[in-house]
Protein backbone atom coordinates (compact mmCIF):
# COMPACT_ATOMS: atom_id res chain seq x y z
CA UNK A 1 0.00 0.00 0.00
CA UNK A 2 1.31 3.49 -0.68
CA UNK A 3 2.55 5.58 2.27
CA UNK A 4 2.73 8.66 0.35
CA UNK A 5 1.52 11.89 2.11
CA UNK A 6 -1.47 13.25 0.13
CA UNK A 7 -5.40 12.68 0.39
CA UNK A 8 -8.62 13.35 -1.78
CA UNK A 9 -9.20 17.07 0.58
CA UNK A 10 -6.45 18.36 -2.11
CA UNK A 11 -8.39 18.48 -4.86
CA UNK A 12 -10.70 21.48 -4.26
CA UNK A 13 -7.30 23.02 -2.11
CA UNK A 14 -4.99 22.98 -5.38
CA UNK A 15 -7.86 24.45 -7.53
CA UNK A 16 -8.69 26.63 -5.31
CA UNK A 17 -4.90 27.82 -5.45
CA UNK A 18 -4.92 27.96 -9.56
CA UNK A 19 -7.89 28.86 -10.14
CA UNK A 20 -10.17 30.06 -7.47
CA UNK A 21 -12.67 32.49 -9.82
CA UNK A 22 -13.32 29.18 -11.69
CA UNK A 23 -16.90 27.87 -11.18
CA UNK A 24 -17.04 24.64 -9.30
CA UNK A 25 -20.37 23.80 -8.58
CA UNK A 26 -23.45 25.51 -9.76
CA UNK A 27 -26.14 24.36 -6.94
CA UNK A 28 -29.76 25.09 -7.17
CA UNK A 29 -28.61 27.77 -9.84
CA UNK A 30 -26.14 29.67 -7.36
CA UNK A 31 -22.37 29.48 -8.58
CA UNK A 32 -19.55 28.64 -6.12
CA UNK A 33 -15.89 29.11 -7.11
CA UNK A 34 -13.37 26.79 -6.25
CA UNK A 35 -11.74 29.18 -3.73
CA UNK A 36 -15.33 29.67 -2.08
CA UNK A 37 -15.58 26.17 -2.06
CA UNK A 38 -12.34 25.73 -0.52
CA UNK A 39 -13.02 28.34 2.89
CA UNK A 40 -16.13 26.35 3.30
CA UNK A 41 -14.58 23.44 3.70
CA UNK A 42 -11.61 24.65 5.95
CA UNK A 43 -14.23 26.38 8.37
CA UNK A 44 -16.08 22.69 8.27
CA UNK A 45 -12.39 21.33 9.12
CA UNK A 46 -11.65 24.02 11.87
CA UNK A 47 -14.88 22.87 13.02
CA UNK A 48 -14.24 19.00 13.43
CA UNK A 49 -10.97 20.08 15.31
CA UNK A 50 -12.76 22.03 17.60
CA UNK A 51 -14.84 19.60 18.06
CA UNK A 52 -12.21 17.08 18.67
CA UNK A 53 -11.59 14.88 15.78
CA UNK A 54 -8.91 12.97 15.58
CA UNK A 55 -7.57 10.76 12.37
CA UNK A 56 -9.78 7.43 11.96
CA UNK A 57 -12.78 9.06 13.40
CA UNK A 58 -15.75 8.04 11.49
CA UNK A 59 -18.06 10.95 10.45
CA UNK A 60 -21.62 10.69 8.98
CA UNK A 61 -24.13 12.70 6.97
CA UNK A 62 -27.42 12.11 6.32
CA UNK A 63 -28.06 15.04 3.89
CA UNK A 64 -29.51 15.76 0.57
CA UNK A 65 -27.60 17.25 -2.14
CA UNK A 66 -26.17 20.65 -1.11
CA UNK A 67 -22.58 22.44 -0.79
CA UNK A 68 -22.56 21.16 3.11
CA UNK A 69 -22.09 17.47 1.84
CA UNK A 70 -18.93 18.44 -0.05
CA UNK A 71 -17.77 20.90 2.32
CA UNK A 72 -17.98 18.28 5.16
CA UNK A 73 -16.48 15.63 2.78
CA UNK A 74 -13.44 17.32 1.97
CA UNK A 75 -12.58 18.71 5.50
CA UNK A 76 -13.08 14.98 6.96
CA UNK A 77 -10.56 14.13 4.03
CA UNK A 78 -8.23 16.46 4.73
CA UNK A 79 -7.92 15.79 8.37
CA UNK A 80 -8.04 11.86 8.09
CA UNK A 81 -11.31 11.03 9.40
CA UNK A 82 -13.32 8.25 7.76
CA UNK A 83 -16.49 9.76 5.45
CA UNK A 84 -20.01 7.56 6.06
CA UNK A 85 -22.44 9.30 3.88
CA UNK A 86 -25.87 7.25 4.99
CA UNK A 87 -28.69 6.68 2.02
CA UNK A 88 -31.95 9.16 3.40
CA UNK A 89 -34.13 6.68 1.96
CA UNK A 90 -33.59 4.37 4.75
CA UNK A 91 -35.42 4.14 7.82
CA UNK A 92 -34.63 4.55 11.82
CA UNK A 93 -33.41 0.54 12.37
CA UNK A 94 -31.42 0.17 9.34
CA UNK A 95 -29.60 3.35 10.16
CA UNK A 96 -28.87 2.56 13.64
CA UNK A 97 -27.15 -0.71 12.67
CA UNK A 98 -24.92 1.17 9.90
CA UNK A 99 -23.94 3.94 12.64
CA UNK A 100 -23.33 1.38 15.35
CA UNK A 101 -21.50 -0.77 12.96
CA UNK A 102 -18.79 2.02 12.05
CA UNK A 103 -18.91 3.47 15.59
CA UNK A 104 -19.88 6.70 14.35
CA UNK A 105 -18.78 9.75 16.19
CA UNK A 106 -20.38 12.50 14.41
CA UNK A 107 -23.74 12.71 12.67
CA UNK A 108 -24.40 15.35 10.39
CA UNK A 109 -28.58 15.55 9.42
CA UNK A 110 -30.78 17.45 7.36
CA UNK A 111 -33.89 18.54 9.19
CA UNK A 112 -36.17 16.19 6.88
CA UNK A 113 -34.39 13.48 8.96
CA UNK A 114 -34.80 14.81 12.24
CA UNK A 115 -37.18 12.19 12.95
CA UNK A 116 -35.87 9.37 12.05
CA UNK A 117 -32.44 10.19 14.29
CA UNK A 118 -34.62 11.31 16.56
CA UNK A 119 -36.12 7.67 16.93
CA UNK A 120 -32.82 6.13 17.73
CA UNK A 121 -30.60 8.54 18.80
CA UNK A 122 -30.63 6.84 22.64
CA UNK A 123 -29.06 3.70 21.25
CA UNK A 124 -26.44 5.20 19.02
CA UNK A 125 -22.81 5.50 19.57
CA UNK A 126 -22.57 9.40 18.19
CA UNK A 127 -21.26 11.53 21.14
CA UNK A 128 -23.93 13.94 22.72
CA UNK A 129 -22.13 17.14 21.36
CA UNK A 130 -21.72 15.89 18.02
CA UNK A 131 -25.14 15.99 16.26
CA UNK A 132 -25.17 18.70 13.85
CA UNK A 133 -28.55 20.14 12.43
CA UNK A 134 -29.04 21.66 8.81
CA UNK A 135 -31.87 23.29 7.09
CA UNK A 136 -31.87 21.68 3.74
CA UNK A 137 -33.26 24.70 2.17
CA UNK A 138 -35.43 23.23 -0.63
CA UNK A 139 -39.08 24.38 -1.22
CA UNK A 140 -41.46 24.66 1.93
CA UNK A 141 -44.85 22.87 1.41
CA UNK A 142 -48.13 25.16 2.56
CA UNK A 143 -49.21 24.42 6.41
CA UNK A 144 -45.91 22.03 6.27
CA UNK A 145 -42.91 23.42 8.13
CA UNK A 146 -39.93 21.63 9.01
CA UNK A 147 -38.75 21.30 12.33
CA UNK A 148 -36.05 23.52 13.63
CA UNK A 149 -32.57 22.49 15.59
CA UNK A 150 -33.61 20.38 18.48
CA UNK A 151 -32.32 21.26 21.79
CA UNK A 152 -29.94 18.13 22.25
CA UNK A 153 -28.30 18.87 18.32
CA UNK A 154 -26.40 22.24 17.12
CA UNK A 155 -26.79 24.19 14.02
CA UNK A 156 -24.04 23.59 11.54
CA UNK A 157 -24.97 27.37 10.10
CA UNK A 158 -24.06 28.57 13.79
CA UNK A 159 -21.17 26.88 14.25
CA UNK A 160 -19.17 27.28 11.10
CA UNK A 161 -20.14 30.97 10.53
CA UNK A 162 -16.76 32.55 12.83
CA UNK A 163 -14.81 29.50 11.99
CA UNK A 164 -11.34 30.27 10.46
CA UNK A 165 -11.12 30.05 6.76
CA UNK A 166 -7.32 29.43 6.23
CA UNK A 167 -5.91 25.76 5.96
CA UNK A 168 -6.36 23.88 8.71
CA UNK A 169 -3.15 22.60 10.35
CA UNK A 170 -3.03 18.87 10.91
CA UNK A 171 -1.96 16.80 13.71
CA UNK A 172 -0.96 13.45 11.68
CA UNK A 173 -0.35 13.24 8.52
CA UNK A 174 -3.10 11.77 6.40
CA UNK A 175 -1.70 9.13 3.39
CA UNK A 176 -2.87 7.47 0.04
CA UNK A 177 -3.54 4.14 1.65
CA UNK A 178 -5.90 5.54 4.82
CA UNK A 179 -9.16 5.19 4.41
CA UNK A 180 -11.39 7.89 3.19
CA UNK A 181 -15.05 6.56 3.33
CA UNK A 182 -16.92 3.77 4.35
CA UNK A 183 -20.03 3.44 1.65
CA UNK A 184 -22.58 0.53 3.10
CA UNK A 185 -24.02 -1.97 0.35
CA UNK A 186 -26.91 -4.57 1.25
CA UNK A 187 -25.45 -7.90 2.23
CA UNK A 188 -27.07 -11.36 0.80
CA UNK A 189 -27.12 -12.25 4.07
CA UNK A 190 -29.46 -9.40 5.42
CA UNK A 191 -26.79 -6.81 6.94
CA UNK A 192 -25.58 -4.34 5.23
CA UNK A 193 -21.77 -4.37 4.93
CA UNK A 194 -19.57 -1.16 4.47
CA UNK A 195 -16.84 -0.96 1.75
CA UNK A 196 -13.79 0.57 2.51
CA UNK A 197 -12.54 3.10 0.37
CA UNK A 198 -9.23 4.28 0.50
CA UNK A 199 -8.22 7.79 -0.94
CA UNK A 200 -5.37 5.99 -3.09
CA UNK A 201 -8.06 4.15 -4.98
CA UNK A 202 -10.11 7.33 -5.10
CA UNK A 203 -7.40 9.09 -6.58
CA UNK A 204 -7.09 5.92 -9.63
CA UNK A 205 -11.10 5.83 -9.72
CA UNK A 206 -10.96 9.62 -11.02
CA UNK A 207 -8.18 8.88 -13.39
CA UNK A 208 -10.05 6.14 -14.88
CA UNK A 209 -13.27 8.52 -15.54
CA UNK A 210 -11.26 10.99 -16.69
CA UNK A 211 -9.35 8.93 -19.07
CA UNK A 212 -13.48 7.73 -19.83
CA UNK A 213 -14.78 11.08 -20.93
CA UNK A 214 -11.55 12.67 -21.90
CA UNK A 215 -12.84 15.40 -19.38
CA UNK A 216 -10.87 19.02 -18.71
CA UNK A 217 -11.45 22.31 -16.88
CA UNK A 218 -13.91 23.76 -19.98
CA UNK A 219 -16.36 20.39 -19.20
CA UNK A 220 -19.65 21.26 -17.55
CA UNK A 221 -21.01 18.30 -16.24
CA UNK A 222 -24.98 17.60 -15.47
CA UNK A 223 -26.03 15.14 -13.02
CA UNK A 224 -28.72 14.91 -10.69
CA UNK A 225 -27.54 11.82 -8.76
CA UNK A 226 -27.43 11.50 -4.81
CA UNK A 227 -24.06 12.41 -3.11
CA UNK A 228 -25.08 9.34 -0.35
CA UNK A 229 -24.87 7.23 -3.64
CA UNK A 230 -21.38 5.50 -4.86
CA UNK A 231 -22.39 6.84 -8.51
CA UNK A 232 -22.82 10.13 -7.17
CA UNK A 233 -19.82 10.84 -4.85
CA UNK A 234 -17.43 8.99 -6.84
CA UNK A 235 -17.93 8.21 -10.68
CA UNK A 236 -19.70 11.91 -10.59
CA UNK A 237 -18.72 14.89 -8.07
CA UNK A 238 -14.98 13.53 -6.80
CA UNK A 239 -13.98 12.88 -11.03
CA UNK A 240 -15.75 15.97 -11.83
CA UNK A 241 -13.81 18.56 -9.20
CA UNK A 242 -10.31 16.26 -9.64
CA UNK A 243 -10.99 17.43 -13.43
CA UNK A 244 -11.40 21.15 -12.78
CA UNK A 245 -14.63 21.24 -14.28
CA UNK A 246 -17.86 22.77 -13.38
CA UNK A 247 -20.45 20.15 -11.92
CA UNK A 248 -24.08 21.34 -12.07
CA UNK A 249 -25.97 20.04 -8.87
CA UNK A 250 -29.66 20.22 -7.93
CA UNK A 251 -31.31 18.57 -4.32
CA UNK A 252 -32.93 15.85 -6.23
CA UNK A 253 -33.47 14.46 -9.28
CA UNK A 254 -36.81 16.14 -11.42
CA UNK A 255 -36.48 14.81 -15.05
CA UNK A 256 -37.66 18.44 -16.65
CA UNK A 257 -35.18 20.39 -14.53
CA UNK A 258 -32.51 17.57 -15.81
CA UNK A 259 -32.74 18.41 -19.60
CA UNK A 260 -33.81 21.95 -19.13
CA UNK A 261 -29.95 22.27 -17.54
CA UNK A 262 -28.64 20.93 -20.02
CA UNK A 263 -29.38 23.54 -22.39
CA UNK A 264 -29.09 26.32 -19.96
CA UNK A 265 -25.72 25.49 -18.87
CA UNK A 266 -24.13 24.22 -21.81
CA UNK A 267 -23.62 20.70 -20.62
CA UNK A 268 -20.52 18.89 -22.16
CA UNK A 269 -20.67 15.39 -20.03
CA UNK A 270 -23.98 14.30 -18.74
CA UNK A 271 -24.67 11.14 -16.39
CA UNK A 272 -28.00 9.92 -15.38
CA UNK A 273 -29.20 5.51 -14.56
CA UNK A 274 -31.63 4.08 -16.91
CA UNK A 275 -34.62 4.87 -14.51
CA UNK A 276 -33.83 8.55 -14.79
CA UNK A 277 -33.18 8.15 -18.69
CA UNK A 278 -36.70 6.94 -18.97
CA UNK A 279 -38.14 9.91 -17.27
CA UNK A 280 -35.97 12.08 -19.01
CA UNK A 281 -38.02 10.64 -22.49
CA UNK A 282 -41.34 10.52 -21.11
CA UNK A 283 -40.92 14.19 -20.22
CA UNK A 284 -40.67 15.05 -23.81
CA UNK A 285 -38.15 17.50 -22.79
CA UNK A 286 -35.67 16.18 -25.30
CA UNK A 287 -38.00 17.39 -27.93
CA UNK A 288 -37.61 21.15 -26.87
CA UNK A 289 -33.76 21.86 -25.67
CA UNK A 290 -30.62 22.41 -27.27
CA UNK A 291 -28.04 19.75 -26.80
CA UNK A 292 -25.50 20.18 -29.50
CA UNK A 293 -23.23 21.00 -26.24
CA UNK A 294 -23.00 17.44 -25.38
CA UNK A 295 -19.71 15.60 -26.25
CA UNK A 296 -20.00 12.29 -23.70
CA UNK A 297 -23.42 10.75 -22.05
CA UNK A 298 -23.29 8.13 -19.52
CA UNK A 299 -25.89 5.69 -18.14
CA UNK A 300 -26.53 2.55 -17.17
CA UNK A 301 -27.12 1.13 -13.79
CA UNK A 302 -29.64 -1.28 -14.55
CA UNK A 303 -30.72 -3.61 -17.60
CA UNK A 304 -31.19 -1.15 -20.38
CA UNK A 305 -33.26 -1.70 -23.06
CA UNK A 306 -32.52 -1.30 -26.73
CA UNK A 307 -35.50 1.38 -28.08
CA UNK A 308 -33.45 3.35 -25.00
CA UNK A 309 -30.35 3.44 -26.63
CA UNK A 310 -32.49 4.23 -29.61
CA UNK A 311 -34.33 6.94 -28.34
CA UNK A 312 -31.60 8.84 -27.11
CA UNK A 313 -29.73 8.42 -30.49
CA UNK A 314 -32.70 10.39 -32.32
CA UNK A 315 -31.84 13.05 -29.90
CA UNK A 316 -27.82 13.10 -30.96
CA UNK A 317 -27.14 11.67 -27.94
CA UNK A 318 -25.35 8.01 -27.61
CA UNK A 319 -25.20 6.56 -24.41
CA UNK A 320 -21.82 4.66 -23.01
CA UNK A 321 -23.57 2.21 -20.58
CA UNK A 322 -20.78 1.30 -18.21
CA UNK A 323 -20.51 -1.88 -14.95
CA UNK A 324 -19.12 -1.63 -11.50
CA UNK A 325 -20.08 -1.60 -7.89
CA UNK A 326 -19.82 -0.04 -4.60
CA UNK A 327 -15.89 -2.56 -4.30
CA UNK A 328 -15.32 -1.20 -7.30
CA UNK A 329 -17.92 1.52 -9.27
CA UNK A 330 -16.74 2.20 -13.03
CA UNK A 331 -14.97 -0.96 -13.62
CA UNK A 332 -15.98 -0.95 -17.17
CA UNK A 333 -17.30 1.17 -20.10
CA UNK A 334 -18.73 0.88 -23.59
CA UNK A 335 -16.36 2.80 -26.13
CA UNK A 336 -18.46 5.73 -28.03
CA UNK A 337 -17.71 3.84 -31.31
CA UNK A 338 -19.31 0.31 -30.39
CA UNK A 339 -22.56 1.44 -28.26
CA UNK A 340 -24.44 0.49 -31.74
CA UNK A 341 -22.59 -2.15 -32.40
CA UNK A 342 -22.17 -4.00 -29.64
CA UNK A 343 -25.59 -3.64 -27.88
CA UNK A 344 -26.20 -5.52 -24.88
CA UNK A 345 -22.34 -5.51 -23.77
CA UNK A 346 -21.06 -3.37 -20.00
CA UNK A 347 -18.03 -2.46 -22.48
CA UNK A 348 -14.48 -2.98 -21.48
CA UNK A 349 -12.20 -2.94 -18.55
CA UNK A 350 -11.11 0.47 -17.91
CA UNK A 351 -7.24 1.64 -17.98
CA UNK A 352 -6.78 1.30 -14.49
CA UNK A 353 -8.78 -2.08 -14.06
CA UNK A 354 -7.70 -5.88 -15.22
CA UNK A 355 -11.05 -8.22 -15.41
CA UNK A 356 -11.31 -11.39 -16.51
CA UNK A 357 -14.20 -14.79 -16.40
CA UNK A 358 -13.32 -17.03 -13.74
CA UNK A 359 -14.80 -20.84 -13.58
CA UNK A 360 -15.29 -21.68 -9.12
CA UNK A 361 -11.70 -23.59 -9.64
CA UNK A 362 -9.93 -20.10 -10.11
CA UNK A 363 -9.09 -20.81 -14.23
CA UNK A 364 -9.90 -17.63 -16.73
CA UNK A 365 -11.78 -18.96 -18.76
CA UNK A 366 -12.03 -18.36 -22.55
CA UNK A 367 -13.96 -15.81 -24.50
CA UNK A 368 -17.70 -17.45 -24.85
CA UNK A 369 -17.71 -19.57 -21.36
CA UNK A 370 -20.17 -18.29 -18.33
CA UNK A 371 -17.82 -17.50 -15.47
CA UNK A 372 -17.89 -14.96 -12.66
CA UNK A 373 -16.87 -11.42 -13.01
CA UNK A 374 -13.40 -11.06 -10.89
CA UNK A 375 -11.25 -7.56 -11.42
CA UNK A 376 -8.17 -6.16 -10.08
CA UNK A 377 -6.20 -2.86 -9.66
CA UNK A 378 -5.82 0.26 -7.72
CA UNK A 379 -9.56 0.49 -7.87
CA UNK A 380 -10.82 -1.92 -6.06
CA UNK A 381 -11.57 -1.45 -2.16
CA UNK A 382 -9.71 -2.08 0.55
CA UNK A 383 -12.14 -4.49 2.33
CA UNK A 384 -15.31 -4.93 4.18
CA UNK A 385 -15.15 -2.41 7.47
CA UNK A 386 -14.87 -4.91 10.72
CA UNK A 387 -15.19 -7.93 8.50
CA UNK A 388 -11.87 -9.74 7.65
CA UNK A 389 -13.20 -13.00 6.52
CA UNK A 390 -15.92 -11.70 4.52
CA UNK A 391 -13.57 -9.29 2.85
CA UNK A 392 -10.98 -12.90 2.11
CA UNK A 393 -13.18 -14.58 0.85
CA UNK A 394 -14.59 -11.44 -1.63
CA UNK A 395 -11.13 -10.52 -2.37
CA UNK A 396 -8.96 -13.70 -3.13
CA UNK A 397 -5.10 -12.50 -3.90
CA UNK A 398 -5.78 -9.50 -4.82
CA UNK A 399 -8.80 -10.56 -6.92
CA UNK A 400 -12.14 -9.12 -6.14
CA UNK A 401 -15.10 -11.25 -6.90
CA UNK A 402 -18.05 -9.25 -8.20
CA UNK A 403 -20.52 -12.52 -7.48
CA UNK A 404 -22.14 -11.80 -11.05
CA UNK A 405 -22.14 -13.87 -14.17
CA UNK A 406 -20.92 -12.99 -17.57
CA UNK A 407 -18.85 -13.52 -20.53
CA UNK A 408 -16.45 -11.86 -22.92
CA UNK A 409 -16.11 -12.49 -26.65
CA UNK A 410 -13.31 -12.31 -29.12
CA UNK A 411 -13.16 -8.82 -28.71
CA UNK A 412 -12.49 -8.45 -25.30
CA UNK A 413 -16.23 -6.98 -24.48
CA UNK A 414 -17.80 -8.27 -21.88
CA UNK A 415 -21.61 -9.35 -21.09
CA UNK A 416 -23.46 -9.62 -17.84
CA UNK A 417 -25.49 -12.79 -17.96
CA UNK A 418 -27.00 -12.71 -14.17
CA UNK A 419 -26.08 -11.89 -10.46
CA UNK A 420 -25.12 -14.55 -8.92
CA UNK A 421 -25.95 -12.96 -5.42
CA UNK A 422 -29.52 -12.61 -6.45
CA UNK A 423 -29.75 -8.87 -5.60
CA UNK A 424 -31.91 -6.94 -7.94
CA UNK A 425 -31.69 -2.88 -9.06
CA UNK A 426 -34.65 -1.21 -8.64
CA UNK A 427 -34.33 2.67 -10.14
CA UNK A 428 -30.61 2.18 -9.89
CA UNK A 429 -30.47 1.11 -6.08
CA UNK A 430 -29.33 -2.37 -5.02
CA UNK A 431 -31.72 -4.47 -3.48
CA UNK A 432 -30.70 -7.64 -1.51
CA UNK A 433 -34.25 -9.92 -1.21
CA UNK A 434 -32.07 -11.78 1.82
CA UNK A 435 -32.18 -8.39 3.65
CA UNK A 436 -36.19 -8.03 3.32
CA UNK A 437 -36.79 -12.09 3.61
CA UNK A 438 -35.32 -12.29 6.73
CA UNK A 439 -38.31 -9.52 8.18
CA UNK A 440 -40.74 -11.35 6.69
CA UNK A 441 -40.19 -14.73 7.89
CA UNK A 442 -40.90 -13.05 11.42
CA UNK A 443 -44.45 -12.68 10.04
CA UNK A 444 -46.62 -15.39 11.79
CA UNK A 445 -48.53 -15.65 8.63
CA UNK A 446 -45.47 -16.14 6.23
CA UNK A 447 -43.95 -19.78 6.72
CA UNK A 448 -41.27 -19.40 3.85
CA UNK A 449 -40.57 -16.77 1.17
CA UNK A 450 -38.24 -16.20 -1.80
CA UNK A 451 -37.93 -12.52 -2.84
CA UNK A 452 -36.51 -12.30 -6.67
CA UNK A 453 -35.86 -9.13 -8.97
CA UNK A 454 -38.68 -9.20 -12.03
CA UNK A 455 -38.48 -6.67 -14.61
CA UNK A 456 -40.53 -3.54 -14.54
CA UNK A 457 -41.49 -0.61 -17.61
CA UNK A 458 -40.54 1.72 -15.17
CA UNK A 459 -38.06 0.86 -12.53
CA UNK A 460 -36.01 -1.97 -14.46
CA UNK A 461 -36.53 -4.37 -11.91
CA UNK A 462 -38.90 -4.69 -9.18
CA UNK A 463 -39.36 -7.22 -5.92
CA UNK A 464 -41.83 -10.32 -6.86
CA UNK A 465 -42.64 -11.77 -3.21
CA UNK A 466 -43.27 -15.83 -3.06
CA UNK A 467 -44.63 -16.80 -0.46
CA UNK A 468 -45.89 -20.51 1.52
CA UNK A 469 -48.58 -19.32 4.14
CA UNK A 470 -48.44 -20.62 8.01
CA UNK A 471 -51.89 -21.59 7.70
CA UNK A 472 -52.77 -23.76 4.20
CA UNK A 473 -55.36 -21.64 2.20
CA UNK A 474 -54.36 -18.26 4.11
CA UNK A 475 -53.87 -15.63 1.41
CA UNK A 476 -51.56 -12.60 1.40
CA UNK A 477 -52.07 -9.88 -0.47
CA UNK A 478 -49.68 -7.10 -1.49
CA UNK A 479 -51.07 -4.20 0.48
CA UNK A 480 -50.53 -6.92 3.97
CA UNK A 481 -46.76 -7.47 2.73
CA UNK A 482 -46.11 -3.54 2.89
CA UNK A 483 -48.15 -2.93 6.02
CA UNK A 484 -45.78 -5.61 7.36
CA UNK A 485 -42.45 -3.74 6.06
CA UNK A 486 -43.75 -0.57 7.24
CA UNK A 487 -40.76 1.59 9.31
CA UNK A 488 -38.48 -1.79 9.14
CA UNK A 489 -36.98 -0.70 5.72
CA UNK A 490 -37.06 1.83 3.22
CA UNK A 491 -39.80 1.84 0.43
CA UNK A 492 -37.79 0.91 -2.79
CA UNK A 493 -36.86 -2.70 -1.05
CA UNK A 494 -40.44 -3.30 -0.91
CA UNK A 495 -41.81 -6.25 -3.35
CA UNK A 496 -44.11 -4.95 -6.08
CA UNK A 497 -46.00 -8.21 -6.83
CA UNK A 498 -46.53 -11.07 -4.71
CA UNK A 499 -47.77 -14.81 -5.38
CA UNK A 500 -49.06 -17.22 -3.08
CA UNK A 501 -47.42 -21.33 -2.98
CA UNK A 502 -48.11 -24.30 -1.86
CA UNK A 503 -44.61 -25.18 -1.75
CA UNK A 504 -41.25 -23.37 -2.92
CA UNK A 505 -38.72 -25.41 -4.98
CA UNK A 506 -35.73 -26.81 -2.81
CA UNK A 507 -32.50 -28.19 -3.40
CA UNK A 508 -31.56 -30.89 -1.64
CA UNK A 509 -30.06 -29.14 0.89
CA UNK A 510 -33.34 -26.92 1.39
CA UNK A 511 -32.18 -23.80 -0.30
CA UNK A 512 -34.31 -22.18 -2.30
CA UNK A 513 -33.87 -22.96 -6.02
CA UNK A 514 -34.24 -18.95 -7.37
CA UNK A 515 -32.82 -19.74 -10.70
CA UNK A 516 -35.85 -21.49 -11.06
CA UNK A 517 -38.17 -19.01 -9.81
CA UNK A 518 -36.30 -16.48 -12.39
CA UNK A 519 -36.83 -18.76 -15.44
CA UNK A 520 -40.82 -19.41 -14.18
CA UNK A 521 -41.31 -15.58 -13.39
CA UNK A 522 -38.79 -13.77 -15.30
CA UNK A 523 -42.22 -11.20 -16.09
CA UNK A 524 -44.28 -11.62 -13.89
CA UNK A 525 -47.12 -9.40 -12.22
CA UNK A 526 -50.01 -9.45 -9.82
Amino acid sequence: MSSIPWDVGYIPYKHAQMHPDKTAIIFEDERFTYGRLNEGINRCAHLLQAKGLKKGDRVSVLMLNCIEFLEIYFATARLGGIFVPLNWRLLGPELEYQLNDCEARFLFFHDSFLSSIDLVRFRLKVEADKFIYLKNGGPQFPGFELPGCPDWADEYANLVVDQDTSEPQFAEPVLMSDPLAIVYTSGVTGNPKGAVLSHEQTFFKNFQIGAYTDSNPSDVLIAQMPLFHSGGLFIVATPALNAGMTMVMRRGFDPNEFAEDIQRYRGTIIFALTTMWRMIIESGKLDEIDVSSVRCVLGGGEKTPIKMFEELSKHGLHMQQGFGQTENSAMMLMPKEDIHRKIGSIGKPGYFTDIWIENKGGKRLPPGEIGEIVAKGPTVMSGYWNLPEITKKTIVNGVLHTGDLGYVDEEGFFYIVDRAKDMYRSGGENVYPAEVEKILLNNPDISQIAIIGVLDDRWGEVGAAFIVPAEKGRILHIEDIKNYLKDKIAKYKYPVHVKMMTELPLTATMKVKKAELKKKYADFKN
